[in-house]
């Protein structure tokens, strides 16, 4: 179902005031971190909107209109509940030709919207994101592999270190064009974050729907627009490690339903088939070291891959409704 082709009239984006910022908020516990996201974006370098979407949360929604000032764009969730309908109400309550996504809990370093622009001068490119780093509130546990750190929504062990495509870029620092979304529609209501449940998917259920739908689009991995993710300590535990490998595998499973094709889920073969057994003996080889983290890490690598298969397997055996994937409607303030 392809055929549509990208707009050379908008090749020129090249710098930071044709860039739209979103970021999506749900709680006032995170109120320093949004803050923080807000400033971060805000002053040098600033981008030509920054729009706070809040999703559902009236208190919340009131305190932001009260402190922040005049000039950013204040919204609430004109959707439903969660991140996909979030990200949807700042795409139609925006106008410039990019829009980048950072994460409520993550603050963007100078000169990254910059960084994230400068791909588009390439009318192929619908997509790119930057590196994430995470920002530990406590020590790294030393059992964590890096080849799971997109268990706290980072840059993981197996990704692009200079410039590639990618299939799809991590949400939590991640620009499109906005042309993809007039071609393709918005985030699907059927994936993705709500509230503080450990689901995603909904930027890989995406990016299908553009490489499948937009003739030449390419989506990059641009390591120069780097952000820090504030990663609290409820974070750093065994527990939430497997719940969020589970939610995974589930949500991939719904991902593949969606398409009807496990080529789609390509760049997860070759995470599974390569990085993983490579990062397991990596952490034998440490311990054999006597790194004391090894064992633990490739521990963790082995029991994270199974927990994440178990996720994928319980979804793909739940009889919910299978479709075609299908536009997300936006309303026609995102044209």
């Amino acid at each position: 179902m392809t055929g549509q082709k990208p707009s050379e009239a908008i090749s020129h984006v090249l710098d930071a005031s044709d860039v739209s910022v979103v970021i999506c908020a749900y709680t006032d516990e995170r109120w320093g971190d949004i803050v923080a996201a807000v400033e971060s974006v805000s002053g040098a370098n600033a981008p030509g909107e920054i729009a706070l979407v809040i999703d559902h949360n009236p208190d919340l929604l009131e305190k932001a209109k009260e402190q922040f000032p005049e000039g950013l764009i204040i919204v609430g969730n004109r959707h439903k509940k969660g991140l996909s309908g979030a990200r949807n109400t700042g795409i139609e309550s925006t106008t410039k030709p990019i829009v980048a996504f950072l994460d409520d809990d993550a603050a963007a370093e100078p000169g990254w919207v910059a960084a994230i622009a400068a791909p588009y001068a390439d009318p192929n490119v619908m997509g790119v994101g930057g590196h994430i780093e995470p920002a530990w509130t406590t020590e790294r546990p030393k059992w964590w592999p890096r080849e799971f750190d997109w268990v706290i929504g980072c840059s993981y062990k197996g990704l692009p270190t200079s410039r590639r495509p990618v299939r799809n870029p991590i949400g939590a620092n991640m620009s499109v064009r906005r042309e993809a979304f007039k071609a393709v529609g918005g985030f699907s209501f059927e994936v993705g974050r709500v509230g503080k449940h450990p689901v995603g998917g909904e930027e890989t259920e995406l990016f299908i729907r553009i490489h499948d739908r937009v003739d030449g689009a390419v989506a990059l991995h641009e390591p120069a627009a780097v952000v820090h993710h504030k990663v609290g300590a409820e974070r750093a535990t065994a527990s939430y490690f497997r719940r969020r490998c589970y939610a995974e595998g589930l949500s991939k499973a719904v991902i593949s339903q969606l398409a009807k094709s496990d080529e789609n889920l390509s760049s997860e073969w070759d995470y599974t088939l390569k990085t993983l057994p490579l990062g397991a003996l990596r952490g034998l080889r440490d311990a054999i070291k006597g790194d004391s983290g090894g064992l633990g890490r490739a521990v963790a690598i082995t029991g994270g891959l199974l927990i994440t298969t178990a996720g994928y397997l319980r979804g793909r055996l739940h009889k919910g409704p299978e479709r075609n994937l299908t536009e997300v409607p936006l309303s026609s303030e995102a044209a």
